[in-house]
């Protein structure tokens, strides 16, 4: 079983999220990221900003039918209020929830309320983030994302194709910006094994933690330094809403600064590694921490050794997920890691161990002991091939490696220990950046085997 499964795991495609251009999408949860449409439009792509006017021209379509036939218009937008297709946001099912009547009449609305917008529409949709309450980020991406769906299916089937992706008949709905409605059509795509549903991938440089127009932005930006905060007073986000409804004179001037600031602007990456001199720290912090649970410091071990270790493996191995198991009442700490073959060492244990992902078990004790080695031994057995790592603070005893040794004799299965030195050396070459932090783990696993019979 695969712990947090994405849609290349399930195939057995060995690629990397670095070596792609695309988002890889998970199969049960989402991607923590949104589109944010501020990207396509200071874009230098011709192609980017064209997507950016046919998304601002739909959902101006709206707004001026909305104006004419308010039922039809509020029908349409709830439709395209979610992209379940896309996998972006936070959602752990995959699926989901529409916007209903009363919300999509708001949004609408301001075609009719502000003059300036019923005039002229929006420029940067994403501005009713400013205008109407829980009109989030989610909704940005969604809508922006079933706008331009017509493009991501071309561009989905062409990355799939390229990497060998399997495609299946499956029908998907869009709206076509040709004939301005939605549209129903049978394509060959990736579906999600588990519900057949469709998946389209995503660019990377289009994704964003946060839309660059954002009320979080314009907040900190703008009304933080208004009087009334200044002098203590709070001020309700609806009534900040009420009062840019009234005076969208203010909002355009935000607008105009965001886009002067846009080369500030850049898509967000989905794993960002620590920079070198929190490697240090962490590094530092764990090298004084005493052994066992005293003052939490087996908690602080694996709170600095977890996004070090994950920093450290990147690119060669992507981070899936850190997650805790109980054997026998104990609480053990593990990182997975998802195995792309990406360098000769990952082959040969994919090859030799069958692990598609990798475990790295964390332990702050003083001896690594014989319970400690059989904990994941068992674990190998359920769900991670024959090969696991474990990280302690001091060598381990000349019994415990015997054992490590005795049970690749007898169960054909590697469990390597690595301690602070071998960390050490990890972190110093992670900072020289002149060879890999996974090239000690390859030494490692060299020296064991060379101590297993042949």
């Amino acid at each position: 079983m695969i712990i947090r499964p994405r849609l290349n795991d399930y195939h057995g495609l060995l690629f990397t999220q670095e070596e792609v251009d695309f988002a890889i999408p998970f199969l049960d949860e989402d991607i923590p990221l949104y589109l944010d449409p501020f990207l396509l439009w200071k874009s230098p792509s011709q192609m980017d900003n064209s997507l950016h006017t046919t998304l601002t021209n739909c959902f101006n379509y709206l707004g001026q039918t909305y104006l004419k036939d308010e039922g039809k218009a509020i029908e349409m937008l709830k439709e395209i209020s979610e992209c379940d297709e896309v996998g972006l946001g936070n959602s752990k099912t995959k699926k989901g929830k529409k916007i209903g009547n009363d919300f999509a009449n708001k949004i609408l609305s301001t075609f009719k309320d502000i003059p300036q917008v019923n005039k002229n529409g929006f420029t940067h949709f994403e501005t009713l983030q400013l205008l109407v309450e829980n009109f989030s980020k989610d909704r940005v991406s969604d809508i922006a994302c079933n706008f331009i769906k017509s493009f991501l299916i071309d561009y989905t089937i062409q990355e799939s194709k390229k990497l060998n992706i399997p495609l299946e008949s499956t029908e998907i709905q869009y709206f076509d910006t040709k004939k301005l409605k939605i549209v129903t059509e049978k394509v060959e795509l990736p579906v999600n094994p588990n519900t057949k549903t469709p998946i389209l991938l995503t660019p990377k440089r289009w994704l964003r933690f946060v839309p660059w127009i954002s009320f979080e932005n314009y907040f900190s930006e703008y009304i933080a330094t208004s009087q009334k905060v200044l002098e203590g007073s709070p001020i309700s986000r609806v009534a900040i809403l009420e009062y840019n409804r009234a005076n969208y004179e203010q909002v355009q001037t935000y607008i105009e600064r965001r886009q002067l600031e846009q080369k500030d602007c850049k898509n967000d990456p989905l794993f960002s590694q620590i920079p070198i001199l929190s490697s240090k720290r962490k590094k530092n912090t764990i090298l004084k921490l005493p052994t066992g649970k005293t003052d939490n410091a087996d908690k602080a071990y694996e709170d600095n050794l977890c996004p070090l270790l994950a920093s450290m493996l990147y690119p060669e191995l992507d981070f899936a997920q850190p997650q805790s198991r109980t054997i026998s009442g104990v609480l053990i700490r593990d990182l997975i890691f998802y195995n792309n073959i990406s360098h000769p060492l990952l082959k040969e244990i994919y090859e030799n161990f069958e692990s598609k992902q990798l475990v790295f078990e964390l332990k702050n004790v003083k001896d690594v002991n014989t319970t400690h080695i059989n904990q994941l031994n068992r674990y190998l057995n359920e769900e991670f091939g024959n090969f696991g790592i474990i990280f302690a603070r001091n060598k381990p005893p000349k019994k415990v490696f015997q054992n490590t040794i005795n049970l690749w004799a007898g169960q054909r299965k590697c469990i390597l220990i690595l301690d602070d030195t071998d960390l050490e050396i990890m972190c110093q070459v992670y900072e020289n950046k002149q060879r890999k932090p996974l090239d000690v783990i390859n030494k490692k696993y060299r020296e064991f085997i060379r101590a297993c019979p042949s």
